[in-house]
């Protein structure tokens, strides 16, 4: 079983609009709900890969029974602790001329010490069940900005591999606890290194505590720092649609492709695969299956030559 922690899980909700036009009205084509934050995303694009996925974090509020109960709808198991306060929503508004996307993100509810606590003893028996963990997305109000930090301690000390998906100063802080692997884009390695050049970035966030660092660089595809190389994976073409979530694919292929002990290109091949097809799906959470598999043997994997 893999398991994904998102302590600011989300309502997400997308509008679609034939042209999105700043001060004006706008009609709306479409509405998609669907349950939502980095690591449900994760979580159902693990399930659709086959794997057994089990979620934990937050859920609270009406808000939080409609995420709920949109869960049922998918292959995992729902370990949420409840909370008095009412789950986020996220709103995305999808322009069909331009193909871009504009986010709002609402703030997560305030997590009392004593939910804090009852989710820490369901993180900690969760551990002793899974075979890998994802510590996915930004952190509620309430919670301390080391909480991430304590989170990989407690994998590693229970010897479950530990994915750090987050930014800013949760990802500094956490990245000290030494994750087996963190996966931030080229402005987040950029933010916690002060370099933006990304090979050297990736090497310096190795060198801060994190065991492998794969860096997303969008078009461009991934760049792994690893103990056994330094690989690039670049995918054949750019595809115009919606990246919300592309990154969480991202994260799900590397974390399928590690359940399988698969090598580094193995998991690089996938991870970009996944991230180029759910640019082409609706929504964040679900991957363009056709396109998955076509992608699959084209994308190019180049190792440097500079040792990690």
């Amino acid at each position: 079983m893999i398991l994904t922690v998102t302590l600011n899980t989300a309502l997400d909700l997308t509008y679609r609009v034939p042209r999105l036009t700043p001060h004006t009205s706008h009609r709306v084509t479409e509405v998609v709900e669907r349950p939502g934050g980095k690591g449900l995303n994760v979580a159902r694009v693990l399930a659709a890969l086959g794997h057994q996925v089990t979620v934990t974090g937050f859920a609270g509020g009406t808000t939080g029974a409609v995420l709920r109960d949109l869960l049922t709808q998918y292959p995992l198991t729902d370990a949420l602790v409840p909370v008095t306060g009412n789950t986020r929503r996220t709103i995305a508004v999808a322009d069909a001329a331009s193909g871009d996307t504009t986010q709002l993100n609402e703030p997560g509810p305030a997590i009392t010490s004593t939910e804090w606590h009852a989710f820490l003893a369901r993180y900690t028996e969760l551990l002793h069940t899974c075979e890998a963990v994802a510590l996915c997305g930004s952190l509620p109000p309430g919670i301390h900005v080391g909480a991430y930090a304590d989170l990989v301690r407690r994998a590693r000390a229970a010897g479950v591999p530990v994915l750090l998906d987050t930014s800013g100063e949760p990802l500094r802080r956490g990245i000290a606890a030494r994750p087996d692997l963190i996966k931030p884009n080229a402005g987040e390695l950029a933010e916690l290194t002060g370099s933006r050049d990304p090979l050297r970035a990736t090497l310096d966030a190795r060198r801060r505590g994190a065991h492998t660092v794969v860096a997303s660089l969008g078009p461009d595809g991934l760049l792994a720092a690893t103990p056994r190389g330094t690989w690039q994976a670049t995918p054949p073409r750019g595809l115009k649609g919606n990246p919300t979530g592309a990154g969480d694919s991202a994260v799900a292929g590397l974390l399928s492709a590690l359940a399988e002990a698969q090598d580094w290109p193995t998991r690089l091949t996938r991870a970009v695969a996944l991230s180029a097809a759910t640019v082409l799906a609706p929504v964040a959470g679900e991957f363009d299956h056709e396109t998955y598999e076509a992608m699959l043997p084209r994308v190019t994997v180049t190792e440097h030559a500079r040792a990690a």
